[in-house]
Formats: C-alpha cells, structure tokens, sequence
C-alpha cells in the first residue's frame, strides 16, 4: 500500500484513477465516521466517481467516537472511514476501543490530520487498510477503497452458505429463504440467493417474482457468462436481496458436470457481501462439490428417524469432503407438530455431530399463509419470535455470532482485521 499524502501529484492520482478504472467496487456498505463538514462533503463526492455505482455509503458525524457508539448497538459494514484529528499517540488507542465493538471482517480507512511516516507504518502493520493524510482528494478516497475491494487476484468479499435438506419437504428451502432476509435486514448488507433447484426451485414463489431469466440462463451460457451478463440476470427482490432463481420447468433435463457451477459462484462472491444456495435435496457430482467447497453448509432436517439417518450420512460425508474447513451446521424445522412423535433437538444433533443453530417451530398456518402470498415470515408476522431464529442463525453463518453449548450466543471473541498483527 502507498503512503497517500497531500504531496502527490495530480498527475500521479490521474494515473491511478485511470489505472484503476475499469474496476468496479462490488456491492459493499461503507459508513463514515467524520469531524469536520469539509470531510463529509469530502467523502461523499466520492459517491460519484463510476467505480462506486454499486456502493452504499452513508456519513456520520463524530470521528472514532462516533463509530464507537454507533457499534455498540449495530452491526458493522464492509468499511469504516472514521477521520481523526488525535495525534499520533493517541489514535492506536482510540482504535482499539473501535475494534471493541466491530466484527472481525471490518476493514478500516482512517482519514488523518497528521503527516507521519511512523504513524503510518504502525497503523499497517496493526491492520488498519489505508491511511489518507487530509486534505485529500475524492480520488484519493476511491483509489484506496478499489485497492481494498477491487485490486486484481483480492479476495472475494462474499461469503457462500448452503442449505440443504436432509430430505425432501424438510424445509431447507423456506429456511434459506428467510435467513437470507434476516441478514438483509439485520447487516443491511446484499445477498444474493441461488436457486439451484432448476427443475422444481421455489425463490421465485416465496418471493412472489418471476423474473423473465435467471440462473440456468448464466448455467447454460457456459464460458460466454461475464460480470456484466450475471449482473442482468439477476433480479431485486427486496431492499438488499437479489436473485437468480430456477426457470422451474420440465422441457429438458439438468444435467451438469462437476464444476459447472463454480464459476457464477466465484463471480458472485466478488460482487456480493452474502450469497446463499438454495441446493437441491439430491446427490450428484455438482452438488458433492458445491457443498465441499462453499463456506458454510447448513443441514436442514426434521426431527425424525429418516431425516436423522440422511443428515448424519451427510454430516460425515461434507465432513470427508472438507476436512480442514468449518463443520456443518444443522438447523431442525417443523419441531413440535402435534401428535407426531419426535427426536429431541439435543439428541439429533449429538447423533448427528453437527452445531446446532436453531430449532424452528412447526406452525402451519404462518407458514402455509407466507407461501400462498410470496412472502417471507418477517413480513407476516413481524413480531413473531421464529424470526429471532432465523436472524441467529443468519448471525452465526455470517460470522457474528458463534453458539455455546448452554444455547447462548455472544459476539465472536476476535480482533477486527484492522487490529491484528501481520506477519
């Protein structure tokens, strides 16, 4: 990273915006934290440049302090701008009362007053992204947010989860669905589902959309799908949820190789904070793969002995597939409907071997009335405590929470990415 100071030349800056220029920021949530108008103003002509189209940034008044208190009871976005006018000594400090209260996945740009090559190396190698010396810029500001999130060969922003059902009817679908929301909502971030069912999917219904292309149509266009094709097709579903759903006909088969999917999947990361796979309740060399290879998996069953039987073969296969990556998860549906006997949610998930995140209760009037009207439970009954799950759940696969063994759930004990010494 380049040590931005008020002393580089226009020419340079045009060089790198020009350099930059055909990369664009993915979809990410920025908040900026400043103390002086003439930086809000600042930061939020930056908004215009070409390469922030897809970004949601939104300015706070307060500095560090601000973003301290803000965090204490939101969640944190992709990005964090908080300028400072403490001096040198004191903004590692003032830092770490930040990192107190932010996820792990946080990056930070710190806009300072103070020109010091010290301060500046101290502040990378604790983590911190980028330090911009004021006044500076709305170039200055892009370049370093491209640098971040837009670089060749950076890492994907996006994070994959897979729900699938441990057996037909088991409700994997519906809980993807509504976990999705409750990301949404609670993060405010985008998310994108993928609904890979293509002969039989329902995001289309339980969102009531249907939008004229989707999914199989970037499947289907093999090596011709590009960024600008996967943005088209995909559709909005609500505030902060996108879609590719499934064209759910029968006029031919599905029929993919291995890794056929991997590619849309890889470019969605890029450009999407979250991204969840509706994936089908079948067994073939797509599905093994996408499950072996995406971030989290999360085993949708009921709790009965078949639903039992299918999720414990496949919490030891995924286990197999992906040994030095995370365990699956498991989440029970339709718990306690009436006079069926059932498996304990304890004892599922000890045969099973998997963490439990959730149990959701069987109400078939909620549900049955979200389906019939395309919409998820939060807009049927806002107040009704199955969304409290499904944002747990949403919270834990996303790295916001990590669940103990009393049930309980606290913020996960790690040090944001700005805080963490680097090797």
């Amino acid at each position: 990273m380049s040590f931005l100071s008020p002393e580089k030349t226009k020419s340079e800056e045009a060089a790198a915006e020009i350099s930059a220029g055909a990369r664009l920021i993915p979809r990410i949530t920025i908040q900026a934290f400043c103390e002086h108008s003439q930086t809000a103003q600042l930061v939020e002509s930056a908004i215009h440049d070409r390469r922030m189209s897809k970004v949601a940034l939104t300015t706070h008044n307060g500095g560090i302090e601000g973003a301290v208190e803000t965090y204490k009871s939101n969640p944190t976005p992709n990005l964090i701008i908080v300028e400072t006018a403490l001096s040198p000594s004191e903004i590692p400090l003032a830092l770490e009362r930040l990192a107190e209260v932010c996820d792990a996945s946080t990056r930070l740009i710190v806009l300072g007053h103070v020109n010091d090559v010290p301060l500046y190396r101290e502040l990378i190698r604790s983590g911190v992204s980028e330090y911009v010396v004021l006044p500076a810029t709305s170039a200055q500001i892009v370049s370093a947010i491209t640098d971040l999130f837009a670089a060749e060969g950076g890492a994907p922003i996006g994070r994959t989860i897979g729900f699938v059902s441990a057996k037909g009817g088991a409700g994997g679908s519906t809980v993807a669905h509504n976990v999705a929301w409750g990301i949404a909502t609670a993060l405010r971030q985008d998310s994108l589902i993928l609904d890979m069912d293509l002969a039989f999917g329902t995001a289309g219904l339980n969102f009531n959309q249907d939008p004229p292309h989707g999914l199989a149509d970037a499947v289907l266009a093999n090596q011709k799908v590009d960024q600008t094709m996967l943005d088209r097709l995909m559709s909005k579903a609500a505030n902060h949820i996108n879609l590719l759903t499934a064209p759910v006909t029968l006029d031919r088969t599905f029929d993919f190789e291995e890794r056929e999917f991997e590619q849309i999947i890889e470019m969605s990361q890029n450009t999407m904070p979250v991204v969840v796979l509706d994936i089908p309740h079948a067994w073939n060399a797509w599905i093994r793969h996408t499950l072996a290879t995406v971030d989290e998996v999360v085993i949708v069953a009921e709790p009965d002995l078949a639903n039992l039987r299918n999720a414990k073969n496949l919490a030891d296969t995924i286990k197999a597939l992906r040994p030095t990556e995370a365990m699956p998860n498991l989440v029970l549906n339709k718990v306690g409907m009436p006079r069926r006997p059932e498996i304990s949610s304890v004892e599922f998930a000890a045969s099973v071997e998997c963490q439990l995140l959730g149990a959701i209760p069987f109400d078939a009037a909620l549900f049955g009335t979200a389906a019939n009207n395309g919409q998820m439970i939060a807009e049927v009954a806002a107040n009704n405590k199955i969304n409290d799950i499904y944002r747990a759940i949403g919270m834990q696969v996303t790295g916001r929470q990590v669940s103990h063994a009393g049930g309980k759930s606290s913020s996960l004990m790690k040090l944001p990415s700005f805080l963490k010494k680097r090797a």
